[in-house]
């Protein structure tokens, strides 16, 4: 029987902060992310995926929060292969895959964002596969698993031989365009990465067309809901609205209207609660990511479970054009929270056009 190979585990520890206080990334935020009162996710994330592990491995890893934290208390054998500095850096992620690579390493997991995955690709390039464990604000490219335990899971098939590599994108934007409200994504190479169906999440696409449908989704919306409170997510579909009802708008942030005036622009979790505890009678707009499915974890972190528990299910309203849904099998969410999870899980009707339906698993 073969010898398992070492596996390179590495945590970003800043991936994710800025979510859900609506800073959209965390890519050079940090300190205004932390001022907002953020704290840290990626650890949460790297416990899950480790704690989901049912195979035996052996990780090389790197020191303090960079991956010695997280596993000081688990019963998984590491070695600590690089320290970083403080703070911790992208270079420090960098020189990780380099000291990896010279000690023979199999595979490279990390818990990050896209950020994280094009610093693992720029030193791997495709000399031994990848794997991301989701924990960053945006991620739209599809070298992830679609949970962590879906990661750790990927991972164990893989080193047990029953997951094939192929090609996945790494993809990144610019986050200041972003947090301007400006979608530029960037193609950055190709990795290879273990597939396991239904396990990894694709990489994610840029809508476009259907006006049409976009807009008598819209007018639904507002023609039923709009006299009171109105959550609205980013993306186009859902932006729309705010283009019905006249009001300014946040393409790639979330944003409140109450009896069809905006009381709330740009809001992080906090401010999301505000208008919850302010106004009556709310109902929340929230898209789907192309190529994806994800509805939940991915790019509106600002929609934490603590919002989501404060809305009856039949108040939450997701918005995709029929083209997008015919390109994904099922809708999907990442939102570390197992019991607020289960009550979301099942089928829900996506509003595809003017009061027509389409009905869809969430898993």
């Amino acid at each position: 029987m073969a010898e398992t190979p070492e596996v390179a585990f590495v945590v970003n520890p800043i991936a994710g902060m800025g979510g859900r206080v609506g800073l959209k990334g965390t890519d050079g935020v940090v300190e205004e992310a932390i001022r907002r009162g953020a704290e840290p996710v990626a650890p949460g994330r790297a416990r899950a995926f480790l704690e989901a592990l049912e195979c035996e491995v052996r990780l090389l890893t790197a020191g303090g929060p960079m991956g010695e934290d997280v596993l000081r208390d688990l019963r998984i054998p590491y070695e600590v292969i690089y320290r970083p500095g403080t703070p911790t850096t992208a270079e420090d992620t960098r020189e990780f895959c380099r000291r990896a690579l010279r000690r023979g390493a199999g595979i490279v997991v990390f818990v990050g964002g896209d950020g994280t995955a094009r610093d693992v690709l720029s030193v791997v390039d495709g000399r031994i596969p990848i794997l991301g464990v989701p924990s960053g604000v945006k991620m739209y490219s599809s070298v992830f698993g679609a949970k962590p335990e879906d990661s750790a899971r990927i991972l164990c098939s893989f080193l047990e031989g029953r997951a094939p590599l192929e090609e996945g994108e790494v993809l990144d934007i610019d986050e200041e365009a972003f947090r301007s409200d400006e979608l530029r994504l960037r193609h950055f190479g190709l990795a290879l990465v273990p597939r396991v169906p239904e396990l990894v999440q694709g990489s994610k696409e840029v809508s476009g067309g259907e006006e049409q449908a976009k807009w008598d989704i819209a007018e639904f919306i507002v023609d039923n809901y709009g006299d009171g409170l109105l959550i609205v997510g980013p993306g186009t579909t859902a932006s729309t609205v705010a283009r019905v009802l006249g009001q300014p708008y946040t393409l790639l942030g979330v944003d409140a209207y109450y009896r069809r005036r905006l009381v709330g622009r740009d809001l992080d979790e906090r401010g999301i609660l505000r208008v919850l505890e302010a106004h009556e009678d709310p109902h929340l707009v929230v898209g789907v990511i192309g190529g994806q499915g994800f509805v939940f974890g991915r790019g509106n972190q600002q929609i934490s479970p603590r919002v989501l528990r404060r809305l009856p299910r039949e108040n939450i309203h997701i918005v995709a054009t029929p083209s997008k849904l015919s390109k994904i099998k099922y809708l999907r969410m990442d939102l570390g929270d197992p019991e607020l999870e289960e009550r979301l899980r099942g089928y829900w009707r996506v509003l595809v056009g003017y009061g027509r339906f389409r009905l869809m698993k969430m898993v």
